[in-house]
């Protein structure tokens, strides 16, 4: 499969990037600043993601397109710069002719109970405020997206780089509600993150819906 990556230099994007490598995809690896690398499945292009245009040329002839896409946790502009950056994304892939998009967004918007989405209860941590209300503002904006086949990520709340368990390849799927363990909580590794999103890429089960997974 030819796959597009966005953001593949990331936390979670590069732990996409080995995945899909390791699978045998071809795929173009976009960001910022990028590597370079010997993995000859891997093709490496430096573009902002707001020049929609230039974006929209390269992701063309992919088979999907795959965002972790995310304007930076330090980022005083985190919030405008996470929309920005999503809707160009967004608009760059239906200008490509690619059909398929999954976007990585935030766990804030999961439902921690009827009409109570994580981001809105008091224990949030504030340092998160930001970015975390962007992913959900554009949860609510590709919500309406009626032309792509797309799906949302929503990844557990604790995935980071403190979680050590790597690569299990297991994992459990949920929509909009998080998925809680034997001991009420919500764990995925980045590497098993990856995992959900290579699955998703190689045998979709979700079109034009949030998903998200933990074990």
């Amino acid at each position: 499969m030819k796959i597009a990556l966005i953001g593949a230099t990331g936390f979670v994007g590069s732990s996409i990037l080995n995945e899909l490598a390791n699978r045998n995809h071809e795929i173009t690896a976009i960001a910022r600043n990028p590597k370079n690398g010997e993995n000859q499945n891997i093709k490496w292009a430096k573009i902002d993601a707001t020049n929609t245009e230039e974006l929209a040329m390269i992701l063309a002839g992919n088979d999907l397109v795959i965002s972790a896409f995310n304007g930076g946790w330090s980022n005083p502009n985190l919030y405008h710069d996470f929309l920005e950056g999503s809707k160009s994304i967004q608009e760059a892939v239906k200008k490509s002719g690619v059909k398929r998009l999954i976007a990585i967004g935030g766990a804030g918007s999961l439902y921690v109970a009827p009409n109570l989405q994580a981001v809105d209860t008091p224990a949030f941590p504030k340092e998160y405020y930001a970015g975390a209300t962007a992913a959900r503002d554009y949860l609510n904006i590709i919500k309406q997206e009626k032309e792509l086949d797309w799906s949302y990520f929503s990844p557990a709340f604790e995935m980071h780089q403190g979680i050590t368990t790597g690569r299990t390849g297991k994992y459990r799927l949920g929509l909009d509600n998080p998925v809680f363990d034997e001991h009420k909580k919500n764990v995925l590794s980045v590497e098993d993150l990856a995992v959900v999103i290579a699955d998703e890429a190689e045998n979709p089960k979700h079109h034009q819906v949030r998903f998200t997974a933990a074990y």
